[in-house]
């Protein structure tokens, strides 16, 4: 009978799960499975700075490519770990964290080890862990196989991370190979999808006006085909919350902007919340979205799909998957979506006046000119991340942001795993200066692999978004200065890059014209004054400061 070892097994699966890459730090506990990574043909090793970076990374690698895993050692690793983890459960993004574990004999004998708290208990980690995993589990010989394919399968549909504690012992034992292949699939009940579209078509069949609003959820459950395909039936008015840029074609006809409830503007906000229907696909209201839980969307003309059920006007509608759903809104814009307004062509924003300094509002209208159709670009949490939302993105492009778990410093190291899985796409990493100063280690990983991304380094001197909520002049808000441009060449020896600082809107744009396809790493610090915020920023902030202040 064939045989191979559980580590064997697991990168099976991995693969299986559309995995081509595994990110992590090494310790003696996976040194051994390490080893049978190191060897196989279709998954490759990806070291990072530290465990968080490696997270991060790996929860951007997911976002471009659907799952990821991460691989760090028992106690130590792994706690570090368990924020990047929890930003991939908060977002709905299947990262498997496998931790290489004390040999069993040793866990069983309950060995004052090292990486343990000493107390002879070796499940403290899995039950912390068990707070933001859709599945754990800890591996023997005996279960290996039923586990592992149970937490990965159970990943993949839920869109959640899982947790595999995988000893030094078990990792070697030998099992019997995959007998068939791994299920992913999300069943829907018949009579639950008849009902819904009996339901949807009573308020669809009335209606005049239309909209729909798409979120990050469509785009984890990857429906931007189905929704592509309602919109050619029908130009409605169409957006998107600042999570899910990129689920609809920003270029096409209908799509009114970034939905931001009062924070945004009305020729955004009256086509969405005015309408007789809105249709509702993937949506997750969140405060920092919302401009405080603003949103004005009447619950009786609401068509709400999402992952594993659907409501029409608050009636819920399960197990019925969003793929399905979809598919009956679009048998429905066939038959009456010439019925429906169409949506009026976008107000034309107003360009910039020329200044000398290198405005908010500047520098995201010479962003909004430098983008390219397929372009990944992440912004992090604060300026970056609101100015974001203004831009409409060419075809294809991607923008991968984290506003719900938000965890500053997170997008350096998630574009380190972005560009690792779109390797032939351009990615445009805009960070400011006090996210930077967290993870900045992985600036060594990119040039290591010979990464090209552009990088502009936001420099307000500290933390702004801070500043706007409480704070404006307190120190806590300050960060060291650092050298920005010097960077690159500390952090790696062989590595090729080039910098810039810019201080002026005509330096940017010059610098701009240099970047259409740079051949190596670039880094673009650019000085701003510390109290500019871009407007949803100023609208958000001054929400979040009234409710943090009771």
């Amino acid at each position: 009978m064939q045989r191979m070892t559980v580590g064997d097994y697991l990168l099976a699966r991995l693969k299986e799960a559309g995995v081509g890459h595994l990110f992590g730090v090494p310790g003696d506990y996976n040194l051994q499975f390490l080893d049978r990574v190191i060897a196989h043909q279709d998954i490759g090793w990806v070291g990072c700075a530290n465990e968080l970076n490696a997270a991060y990374a790996a929860d951007g690698y997911a976002r471009c490519r659907g799952a990821a895993a991460l691989l760090t050692t028992f106690g130590v690793g792994e706690l570090s770990a368990i924020n990047g983890v929890a930003g991939s459960f908060a977002e709905y993004l299947p990262v498997i964290h496998i931790v290489g574990a004390p040999a069993s004999q040793a866990q069983q004998r309950g060995d004052c080890v090292h990486h343990s708290l000493g107390d002879g208990d070796f499940r403290h980690f899995l039950r912390m862990a068990g707070e933001v995993s859709a599945a754990t589990a800890q591996l023997s010989a005996g279960n290996a196989a039923v586990e592992i394919d149970r937490v990965i399968a159970t990943s993949m549909r839920e869109k959640r991370p899982g947790y595999l504690m995988l000893a030094v012992d078990v990792a070697e034992a030998e099992i019997a190979p995959p007998a068939a292949p791994l299920d992913f699939a999300q069943p829907s009940d018949e009579q639950a999808r008849r009902a819904f579209r009996d339901a949807a078509e009573q308020h669809l069949a009335q209606a005049r006006r239309v909209s729909l609003l798409a979120d990050f959820l469509a785009a984890r459950w990857q429906q931007q085909t189905q929704l592509a395909q309602l919109r050619q039936r029908r130009a409605i008015p169409c957006a998107t919350l600042l999570m899910g840029k990129g689920v609809l074609d920003e270029q096409f006809p209908g799509y009114v902007g970034t939905y931001a409830a009062a924070g945004s503007e009305r020729d955004i906000n009256d086509p969405i919340e005015q309408a007789d229907v809105t249709i509702c696909a993937g949506v997750r209201f969140t405060d920092t979205l919302t401009a405080g839980f603003t949103q004005q969307l009447n619950p009786a003309r609401i068509i709400d799909i999402q992952p594993f059920a659907a409501s029409v006007a608050e009636r819920r509608f399960a197990p019925l998957n969003m793929a399905d759903a979809l598919s009956e809104l679009d048998a429905l814009f066939a038959r009456y979506g010439e019925n429906w307004a169409q949506a009026s062509d976008p107000t034309p924003s107003k360009a910039p006046t020329e200044t000398s300094a290198i405005s908010q509002h500047h520098f995201w209208t010479l962003m909004q000119s430098f983008l390219q159709p397929g372009d990944i670009i992440l912004a992090d949490q604060g300026t970056a991340a609101f100015g974001a939302a203004a831009l409409r993105l060419p075809p294809g492009a991607q923008l991968l942001v984290q506003p719900l778990w938000g965890s500053i410093g997170y997008t350096l190291p998630a574009a380190f795993g972005a560009q690792t899985a779109a390797p032939a796409q351009r990615v445009i990493l805009i960070v400011g200066d006090g996210s930077a100063q967290l993870t900045i280690q992985e600036l060594g990983s990119m040039l290591r692999d010979g990464q090209r991304p552009i990088i502009f380094l936001l420099n307000n001197e500290g933390y702004t978004v801070e500043r706007a909520i409480h704070g404006a002049t307190q120190r806590y808000n300050d960060i060291a200065q650092w050298n920005w441009i010097a960077l690159p060449q500390a952090f790696c020896l062989h590595g090729q890059a080039q910098s810039w600082r810019v201080t002026e809107g005509v330096q940017l744009k010059e610098v701009m014209a240099r970047l259409q396809a740079p051949a190596c790493l670039t880094l673009v610090e650019v000085a701003m004054d510390k109290h500019d915020l871009p407007p949803l920023l100023r609208k958000v902030t001054a929400c979040l400061a009234q409710r943090n202040g009771g």
